[in-house]
């Protein structure tokens, strides 16, 4: 089959961004057999001309949909993501017959939700390079698609429970070739993203990962990671960001895959996301050695109380040795505080800004408010308060801060980036 994969985000929240998912699946969706041509909007100027173009050119029997961001997370100003999605979808009807599929990690957290608001023909929850496979079979075949493992017809609801591929070797990653413009690795702001694992069983009480990728560690061999990694830079990237949720858990996986990076000399560097725990001077020299240059702490608090309440498995004790092992070893350490969850108070803020200061950071970044996410404590908690409504899907953007804080906490964190220009909201 013809089959046009879109990645519609154009918005660069922190760092430029690369449609790894959407990628993965156009390899998988590739090795199959069908033509398959993926669309990056980010890379075009006129977006509603290449999308044009594009099918044109295809005539596509299935258009892919990648909903990446519902919303950039920030509680003031919020910039709701969704209908620039739904201008794409829109366009594309205008000029196809095609059926339009989404997928997602955004979707995946408002599958029967997002399809709805963005009038999508169906949608597949969770990681969709098997189970698009599967639809496009049986759509070409003019099968029934009852029983498909999470997905979700427009006004039929979920057709099959949700599977999830525990051997996450069988997937194909994304090489070069596949691209019609390559990242561009002289921007210095960029950095090619990669997966190693997918799922997390930490339980974080405001976190969307569980919804997205399960709770459970599926692994990549590290020998592929590191011949997939060797691939691009052969086409000329040398920098990387593991974007695994939690790069140092496990940790006997974390110091096996950087032993593999450095024994095959890539010439490259990467960055990655650490859980403030778990962390000994042997793996963090070997993640020197295979190149890392940067690392995000993500600790969200210093203050005791606030971390139980969040479910961080560490103390502030574990963020302070953390911190140190990296500056040893010369990594950058960028931290997150996430000011103003359930029990926050001005005490509380205050020694969690006190508790970053201290650690000497490179970088820090601190958002004020929590995004509620369904199906977690935080939301929980919310529709207990009254802040919500049980009744509220939350797929347009709602917010927990303590009350009382919020005017407060903006004025005092101002107070205290003023003096400190590598901090920043």
């Amino acid at each position: 089959m013809r089959v046009l994969l879109i990645s519609p985000n154009r918005e660069e929240i922190n760092m430029r961004t690369w449609p790894l998912g959407l990628a993965c699946v156009a390899a998988a969706t590739a090795k199959a057999g069908h033509d398959v041509r993926l669309l990056d909007l980010m890379e075009s100027r006129e977006p509603g001309e290449a999308l044009e173009k594009v099918i044109a050119e295809l005539n596509p029997d299935v258009i892919g949909v990648s909903v990446r961001n519902i919303d950039d997370q920030t509680m003031r100003g919020t910039k709701f993501m969704l209908d620039e999605v739904k201008e794409v979808i829109s366009c594309c009807r205008t000029v196809s017959t095609a059926p339009v599929v989404l997928g997602g990690a955004g979707y995946s957290i408002f599958p029967e939700a997002s399809l709805e608001y963005l009038a999508a023909d169906m949608g597949i929850l969770g990681e969709g390079e098997a189970v698009f496979l599967e639809l496009l079979k049986r759509l070409d075949e003019g099968s029934d698609l009852s029983g498909l493992p999470g997905l979700f017809l427009r006004g039929s609801g979920l057709q099959g429970e949700r599977s999830y591929v525990q051997d996450l070797d069988e997937l194909p990653l994304p090489d070069p070739p596949l691209f019609a413009h390559a990242p561009d690795d002289t921007n210095e702001e960029f950095w090619l993203p990669i997966q190693t694992r997918r799922g997390c069983p930490m339980n974080c009480s405001y976190c969307s990962t569980p919804a997205i990728e399960g709770r459970l560690f599926r692994k990549r061999s590290p020998e592929i990671v590191a011949d997939w990694m060797g691939r691009w830079t052969k086409a000329g990237v040398r920098r990387f960001y593991f974007v695994d949720n939690t790069f140092n858990l496990p940790a006997s996986y974390a110091k096996e895959l950087c032993s593999v990076i450095e024994a095959a000399q890539l010439d490259a560097t990467w960055r990655c996301i650490v859980y403030p725990a778990k962390l000994d001077e042997t793996l963090v020299a070997s993640m020197a050695r295979a190149g890392c240059k940067e690392v995000s702490l993500g600790f969200e608090s210093g203050s005791e109380p606030i971390l139980r309440w969040l479910n961080k498995r560490f103390k502030l004790d574990d963020v302070r040795h953390a911190a140190r092992l990296f500056a040893d070893v010369g990594i950058r350490r960028m931290g997150f505080l996430l000011l103003g969850a359930p029990g926050e108070t001005r005490d509380s803020v205050l020694e969690s800004l006190a508790f970053v200061d201290s650690l000497d950071l490179e970088a820090v970044k601190i958002t004020i408010g929590i995004r509620i996410y369904p199906h977690t404590l935080l939301a929980k908690t919310a529709i207990e308060e009254g802040g919500v409504s049980s009744e509220d899907d939350l797929l347009s953007p709602r917010f927990y801060i303590a009350e009382g804080l919020e005017e407060w906490v903006y004025h005092t964190v101002s107070e205290w980036m003023a003096a400190r220009p590598n901090w920043m909201m």
